[in-house]
């Protein structure tokens, strides 16, 4: 009866779990307090405000003036110190010194380094240049749509759920086993005929069931609170969670193999989960990242799966053309699964 040992096990990990609320929050409540505290950080409120100072003098009235009527631009009228510095610290982007005398030029002192400044110089100088009477030689007329998925918080939204189904793989997995060989209880299960395999299996088998329970209520909660919609298949977005779970698992499961304490096993998790979290486009795009790592952080476990899911969730496409990302998922699981059971020690 090879399966009796592994479903044994399994249940008692479930049922561990559920008699733990520390595990039951940092599982289910914490990525919800993240999404509200993300989502409403960088909801969509319409185009940001650029702060530009105009340098108090005779012609500073009749800029602001003119730069007053675009919704893109607060204007403030200081003294040169002053706007000196805001300009330092970045509470202005653009510093404008009116012409004392007619004739003389408009001063722009602005910070190129950032990257908003050059286009906000643009904006102003066309502000004030149409004001002197430039015009247009051309027509033209502005039409604006939001894509599907298309704000932050439809971006956030997968990755958070790849940063829960992470955490809660790699410690579930390494903190119960490590936990449980310091407390010996580990050389009473090797005196038994279970085998390593099964022990180890049961860890995943447990894992697995709360993750339709973990998409559900992440994806509802996003969807009462800021309108989140899963453009594409429900149904390939529990496929992708699954395969995901199932490859952190295995990270876990390595960390544990041969961990003798709590210590070794924490520093292992944060050592694999703080990198990927920086590295896979959790809570920002990987490809601010230069071009030569690129390879390398698409071959990670997290991005992997980040990709494949934003795909599928924010742009509507089909499972089946994330053949690269579910091999990376699925190349991490066979590997792992078979080098933690290698390397396992019940002492």
């Amino acid at each position: 009866m090879t399966g009796g040992p592994l479903w044994a096990l399994s249940g008692a990990r479930i049922k561990q779990f559920l008699r733990e609320p520390g595990a039951l929050f940092w599982t289910f409540g914490f990525p919800l307090l993240i999404t509200v505290a993300l989502g409403t950080a960088f909801r969509n409120q319409g185009p940001t405000k650029s702060q530009i100072a105009v340098v108090a003098g005779p012609g500073s009235a009749a800029a602001v003036s003119a730069l007053a009527g675009d919704p893109g631009i607060k204007v403030a009228i200081l003294d040169p110190e002053s706007a000196a510095r805001r300009l330092v610290t970045g509470e202005v982007v653009l510093i404008v010194l009116a012409p004392s005398s007619p004739g003389s030029p408009f001063v722009y002192r602005y910070d190129p380094s950032r990257p908003d400044a050059p286009a906000v110089r643009r904006l102003v100088d066309e502000r004030l240049q149409r004001q002197a009477g430039r015009r247009d030689p051309l027509p033209t007329r502005d039409e604006t749509a939001v894509a599907k998925g298309a704000r932050y918080v439809d971006w956030l939204v997968p990755g958070l759920l790849g940063m829960q189904l992470l955490n809660g793989a790699m410690w579930g997995a390494a903190f119960n086993i490590v936990n449980a060989r310091q407390r010996k209880l580990l050389k009473r299960l090797a005196a038994t005929p279970m085998r390593r395999s099964d022990y180890l299996l049961s860890f995943r088998v447990s894992g697995l069931v709360f993750v339709p329970i973990q998409v559900f209520v992440l994806f509802a909660f996003a969807r009462l609170t800021f309108g989140v919609t899963i453009h594409g298949s429900a149904v390939a977005t529990l496929a992708l969670s699954l395969l995901g779970s199932w490859s952190f698992a295995g990270l876990g499961l390595l960390c544990a193999s041969r961990a003798q304490n709590s210590e070794t096993a924490n520093g292992l998790i944060n050592l694999i989960t703080l990198p990927m979290m920086v590295l896979s486009g959790v809570f920002f795009s990987s490809s601010r990242f230069p071009a030569v790592v690129q390879p390398a952080i698409r071959l990670l476990p997290m991005s992997a799966f980040n990709e494949a899911l934003r795909h599928v969730v924010n742009d509507g496409a089909s499972i089946f053309a994330q053949g690269y990302p579910i091999a990376v998922l699925a190349g991490w699981a066979l590997v792992t699964s078979v080098v933690a059971v290698r390397i396992f020690r019940w002492t």
